[in-house]
């Protein structure tokens, strides 16, 4: 399975964070403006899904059970039972105003949760680079629910990733006027990250979204608008091009019993065309490579 196969083709609007949960075998997701988080083995059983009601841009595992999710007014911890909607307990408010809401995020090697915001609608004429990357701040931290920011002026802050050992930070800037990859050093006692350095300038094909690193340290980027999912060696070499049947891949994570499985959701853009048909499925490869797992949210 070097080639991309289909997975789920549940045809979400904007499918986003592929999660995978090793203790429960199987693999979460997002819908983010379907407001709907989502679970799957992989079987011929059907996935299972929550409902929310606000959208819904990421989710890492939490410690003890259960995830982290960040949705549009904050960050919350969910408890994912019987019921079609989650419990839900708000960790920290989002630092966010009206019209803004979480996108990409996830936990560094130690545990802590980094997430980035960006306009509701990204096409809108009038928005401006109010974004932010940032974390939530540690219980030894005096700097309130979240440390101070990575980076601000952001339009859609994405491809967040870190190296095996920790001690490098990926993002991206998604918007077409940007697309650019930055990688910073990053102190993992402390949390806090160098000064970005770009990485990748432009990519060969569409634009950076999400994205993973594997245990070679390579950094996997969809391209969005492009097809592809593409991998990046740690010196920012492009040494491996994966066409894919959707032109709006979205995301991907490395997951499965063996970590061999690389699993690449998509998004459904109002008006799509010649690849509609699967826009929004997600699909699931072999690279011949393996992943890490999630470290857990550690509050």
């Amino acid at each position: 399975m070097s080639q991309a196969e289909l997975w789920w083709d549940g045809g979400a609007a904007l499918a986003e964070s592929p999660l995978w949960c090793a203790e429960q075998a199987c693999f979460y997701w997002v819908d983010i403006t379907g407001q709907r988080i989502w679970r799957h083995d992989g079987s011929t059983r059907p996935a299972q899904s929550w409902q929310l009601d606000q959208a819904v841009g990421c989710i890492a595992l939490r410690a003890g059970g259960g995830l982290v999710a960040a949705l549009q007014d904050g960050v919350y911890a969910l408890e994912l039972g019987a019921a079609a909607q989650p419990q839900m307990t708000l960790l920290a408010a989002a630092l966010h105003g009206k019209g803004l809401r979480f996108n990409d995020g996830r936990c560094d090697r130690q545990g802590r949760f980094w997430v980035g915001s960006m306009h509701e609608d990204p096409a809108a004429p009038e928005r401006l680079p109010l974004g932010r990357l940032a974390r939530l701040a540690t219980p030894s931290e005096s700097t309130g629910r979240w440390a101070p920011a990575l980076r601000e002026a952001m339009l859609v802050p994405n491809g967040l990733a870190f190296s095996p050992s920790g001690d490098k930070l990926y993002f991206s800037d998604s918007a077409p006027a940007v697309a650019k990859v930055w990688v910073c050093d990053y102190d993992l006692a402390s949390g806090q990250a160098g000064e970005p350095r770009v990485f990748i300038d432009r990519l060969i094909t569409g634009r950076p979204d999400g994205a993973a690193v594997d245990v070679e340290g390579c950094y996997w980027i969809c391209a969005n608008d492009g097809a592809a999912v593409l991998r990046y060696t740690p010196a920012g070499q492009l040494d491996r091009r994966i066409e894919l049947p959707v032109a709006k891949p979205t995301m991907c994570a490395f997951g499965g019993a063996d970590m061999a499985t690389l699993l690449i959701t998509s998004m459904r853009p109002a008006g799509a065309g010649v690849q509609a048909t699967l826009a929004g499925a997600l699909f699931a490869l072999r690279p011949g490579v393996t992943g890490l797992p999630e470290t857990p949210y550690a509050d």
